[in-house]
């Protein structure tokens, strides 16, 4: 064991919150798991794999009935905890794609128009305001991406990279036919968020606050850090377990730059599986497949070849999350994935069960297989798709 674990593993166990109305957790096979019994076997996995601090809220009929905090929150040794600030990395799409279907519910923009159709001239003549995220000078010489839409930028289907810097020359373009593949892109939802912030007037920051901030109680989240988050914030480990400096400086960013705390993404997850986050037909077709997947992996080289592996689970995406079938329905997941921070959430919209796992740490996702199948009987996540390896996967081969 690591010289800085005992100490550590002497006060992981921190109970957070008095949300625990049972000591069951009901899954979704409906077996149940013990509070204790959960408790202990995250610990024990934490151990294993070096986890520095991970909190996790577990959903029964459509409540939070578990939530809890383990590990080390930052360098002070302050504990993890449900109210502290944490970065939430890619766990920002799905609370953007709330905002623009609210959007579509008031008329504002349409799912299916091409966005460059609602602006009076070319994204690229308009004077940039961010240090580079709203540069679009690249698309001069484009026409493929004048054809790009809402659906397409919320299903990953828009041809762009995930950020223009993966491309060896750093440049933006897009690179086939909207609407005809799948790759996932912050750089799509970005574009989408240029194009609401100019037809509303508003900042992406005025525009979560009056839609989902404020009417969703989410006191403790913003897409940029504020002053008020200096008192209570966890900071990411790499896998040797030694922090990263904190990003501080970030411009408001639709996919990736939600700061929030556990507390605040629970009642967002809340609000949405009770029906109350949008409308029926709105929350149906963000859950309807829009895309079926068939690559071997979500990220890398393995992402361009096709397999049948998860044909059985027909592996597909809907508007902001992937989407799964289990015998107890639909399910809808999104990952969240940053330097010393690692998230997974997913929900059974139809049982009303699912779990959120915030890691601080570079080695969180090594035990997210693990926890999905102890906490809730989740055995369809695709875990091998979101190369979530096991901490132990050399020896399960064995």
């Amino acid at each position: 064991m690591n010289k800085s674990y005992p100490a550590m593993i002497a006060f992981l166990l921190f109970i957070s919150s008095p949300v625990l109305k049972a000591q069951q957790i009901k899954k979704i096979d409906g077996t149940s798991i013990s509070v204790d019994s959960l408790r202990n076997k995250i610990l024990f996995l934490m151990d294993k794999a070096k986890v520095k601090g991970l909190e996790l809220a577990i959903f029964n009929k459509n409540k939070v009935v578990y939530k809890e905090g383990f590990g080390i929150g930052n360098d002070a040794a302050v504990k993890l905890h449900p109210s502290m600030s944490i970065y939430g990395a890619s766990l920002s799409k799905t609370v953007f794609t709330v905002l623009v279907l609210k959007l579509v519910e008031e008329g504002v923009i349409d799912l299916d128009k091409p966005l460059q159709d609602y602006l009076p001239k070319p994204i690229y003549e308009y004077p940039q305001k961010t240090k580079w995220q709203d540069n679009y000078n690249d698309l001069k010489t484009d026409t493929l991406y004048k054809r790009i839409t809402a659906r397409m930028c919320l299903d990953h289907t828009t041809g762009f990279p995930n950020w223009r810097w993966d491309n060896s020359d750093q440049k933006l373009r897009v690179a086939f036919m909207p609407g005809s593949r799948y790759s996932y892109s912050g750089e799509g939802m970005v574009y989408l968020q240029t194009i609401i912030e100019k037809i509303t007037q508003k900042s992406l920051a005025q525009l979560m606050t009056e839609k989902i901030f404020v009417p969703f109680n989410m006191k403790n989240s913003a897409y940029t850090w504020l002053p008020r988050f200096e008192t209570d914030y966890a900071l990411g480990y790499n896998q040797e377990g030694k922090a990263y400096e904190k990003d501080k400086d970030n411009e408001a960013r639709s996919p990736s730059t939600l700061e929030t705390t556990l507390d605040d993404y629970s009642k967002f997850v809340e609000t949405l599986l009770q029906g109350h986050a949008l409308k029926k037909q709105s929350q149906q077709e963000m859950f309807r497949p829009q895309f079926r997947l068939r690559s071997v992996t979500q990220f890398g080289p393995l992402s361009q070849k096709d397999t049948s592996a998860n044909d059985g689970i027909s592996l597909s995406y809907g508007l902001g999350w992937g989407l799964l079938k289990s015998p107890y329905g639909w399910g809808a997941f999104k990952e969240g994935h940053g330097d010393g921070f690692q998230h997974y959430c997913i929900v059974f919209p139809e049982t009303g069960t699912g779990i959120v796992i915030m890691s601080n740490s570079d080695n969180g996702e090594s035990i997210f297989k693990d926890i999905l199948e102890i906490a809730i009987a989740d055995k369809y996540t695709p875990w091998k798709w979101q190369n979530y390896i096991p901490y132990n996967y050399n020896s399960l081969q064995e």
